[in-house]
């Protein structure tokens, strides 16, 4: 009961702080960016306009989610209505379990507001696809942010986290590539202990490249099991990320 109440007014929250119009907004200008980037397009504008729309769309709608999740809980903090909500005998677990279930809510909307123009631009499975991944990547961020600004109490730091982790995770598998095959000094010792690094860190970060990938659009979609995949290990940071925020806000003192 408390998760669900706790969960509703967090959506409610989300649509007074007009999170839905900013994503409208988002949708509206990157647009109107597009058709831009058509017109200059000499050939294959259509794809030209679907690639600069939906790499773009993504990355707005990660920003718009994340800053949402890290502005509402630091202003709990800061007016002290986390304390008076936890003073009515609600369990901490409630209190994090609802604030990520309207969160992930706010953030299927935002991953269906932006992803209406693809259904007209690209083929009704890929943009459906698309869709799909993008809410899936945007429930980790919210996890993520979540944690951060749990974990931190303090917006500038877990911001800077939250996209530090983000941009990692982006680029790993490039990171990857680049240290598997040096320009020089393959056989250094601090190539062999980057490499290692390196390594270590793809099996513990998603590879958020794979995910919500635009070639999906451009190209062809890919297999429901490419999708499958991703809704795993999402699930599996997702609760990794829940459980790591559940202890950090149980042992803290308010």
């Amino acid at each position: 009961m408390h998760i669900t109440t706790i969960g509703k007014y967090t959506a409610i929250e989300a649509v007074r702080t007009r999170v839905p119009v900013m994503a409208l907004l988002v949708l509206a200008a990157l647009l109107g960016a597009s058709f831009f980037i058509r017109e200059l397009a000499v050939t294959e504008t259509i794809r030209f306009q679907t690639g600069f729309y939906a790499t773009a769309a993504r990355l707005c709608a990660v920003f718009l989610v994340s800053l949402y999740v890290l502005a509402s809980i630091t202003r709990e903090f800061n007016d002290k209505g986390l304390d008076v909500l936890l003073a009515l005998d609600v369990p901490r677990a409630h209190y994090i379990c609802g604030k990520l279930a309207g969160f992930m809510l706010t953030a299927l909307v935002v991953a269906v507001i932006v992803s209406l123009p693809l259904w007209a631009l690209a083929p009704t499975a890929a943009a459906w696809m698309w869709t799909a991944s993008l809410f899936v990547e945007l429930a980790l961020v919210v996890a993520l942010s979540l944690f951060c600004i749990v974990t931190f109490n303090q917006l500038l730091p877990a911001a800077g986290f939250v996209a530090a982790f983000y941009l990692l995770a982006r680029s790993l598998t490039a990171m990857r590539l680049m240290s598997a095959h040096p320009v020089a000094g393959e056989d250094t010792l601090s190539h062999q202990v980057t490499g290692l690094f390196v390594e270590s860190l793809a099996y513990v970060m998603p590879a958020l490249d794979r995910w919500t990938e635009t070639a999906w659009l451009v190209n062809a979609a890919p297999e429901a099991g490419v999708l499958l995949v991703i809704a795993v290990q999402g699930a599996i940071y997702l609760a990794l990320l829940t459980a790591a925020t559940l202890f950090d806000f149980h042992r803290r003192s308010l």
